[in-house]
């Protein structure tokens, strides 16, 4: 008979949030909108802002060392680091070198992941998998983005739902029923319009045009977007669940992709999780990519609502069209 492979099992959590807060009041004064009508639509009283000195790299790498401090290793120790962000300080050198310089992790591997809101998701897979094959024994996932930066302030439809931050974990292998119990990922190509970042790339490159049209910002279909992360959300739940032999009332604490209070709140109708097994932070934060369920995963295992034995469902979407759900025994 083969040994039973390992579990991926998340060891320790950390965070980072820029100091500088947006409020919605302050939104008020940059273009024609209320907070009234913000909260209202979106649920987010408030995001943070990097300054003008910080990016990605360095809020990951902030929240890497929180991480590594609580399991309790040494950065020379990590095998492999997978970094999942939108907003990379450069196209290249990979935000993950940039992270593995600063925590002076020198043995460690390195990648990036573009896969959007989902990327904490996908990038946790990746290390998982890595784990599982006993490849390597410790792995950082950061999750990393400044969307503060591919904000257009000018438009009042989007310029209030987004926020800069970070979040990670160490994953190490153990034997066990804890940990990582199975991920879920999916995409669909055909949405590419719905919420891309047009110009920068090799198809748009900067020149005057590209910034005189403002397309060096995002853009998206919010109505769109809102009914396909309602539908997909809810069958990501679903079909996760039904892979592994569970329901969502076995579910302890669900942790959906902090981008609306309204979808969050549809997708947990759907799925019948009551409300106060919800975590809920983007009142706080706004929408921070896939740091946003990073962030969330670490303040609830900070503040040790995490009890042994929890079962935690992650699910989110975002642009690609990208989809994600990951089931975690704590």
């Amino acid at each position: 008979m083969h040994p039973q492979l390992p579990n991926a099992v998340i060891c320790a959590t950390g965070s980072y949030l820029p100091q500088k807060v947006l409020t919605n009041k302050d939104l008020e004064k940059m273009v024609d909108t209320t907070s009234e009508w913000i909260e209202t639509r979106t649920g987010i009283l408030e995001r943070r802002l990097a300054d003008d000195d910080m990016a990605s790299a360095e809020m990951g790498y902030r929240a890497s060392l929180k991480a590594i401090k609580g399991a309790g290793v040494k950065a020379e120790d990590i095998d492999l680091i997978i970094v999942a962000t939108v907003t990379p300080d450069y196209q290249f050198p990979s935000t993950s070198c940039l992270i593995q310089e600063k925590l002076g992790a020198k043995r460690a591997a390195c990648f990036d992941i573009g896969a959007a809101c989902p990327g904490f998701i996908y990038a946790l897979t990746c290390g998982a998998q890595f784990l599982k094959t006993q490849e390597y024994k410790l792995v950082l996932v950061v999750a990393t983005d400044t969307l503060s930066r591919i904000t257009d302030w000018q438009d009042r439809n989007t310029c209030v739902l987004f926020g800069d931050g970070a979040g990670a974990c160490i994953l190490k292998a153990e034997q066990g029923d804890h940990g990582i119990i199975s991920c879920l990922l999916g995409a669909d190509g055909s949405g590419e319009d719905l919420l891309k970042l047009p110009a920068g790339g090799s198809r748009l490159p900067a020149k005057e045009t590209t910034i005189k049209e403002r397309l060096h910002y995002l853009k998206m279909n919010g109505n769109e977007v809102f009914k396909f992360a309602v539908r997909i959300m809810e069958k990501a739940a679903r079909d996760i669940l039904k892979k592994n032999g569970m329901e969502s009332k076995d579910v302890d604490w669900f942790i959906p992709h902090q981008a609306n209070i309204r979808i969050i709140e549809s997708v947990a109708k759907r799925l019948n999780v009551p409300l106060e097994k919800v975590v809920v932070n983007v009142q706080k934060y706004g929408n921070v990519s896939g740091a946003s369920t990073a962030i969330a995963v670490d303040e609830m295992n900070r503040s040790g609502k995490f009890k042994k034995g929890n079962l935690i469902l992650l699910d989110a979407f975002g642009s690609g069209l990208t989809w994600a759900s990951c089931l975690i025994r704590w």
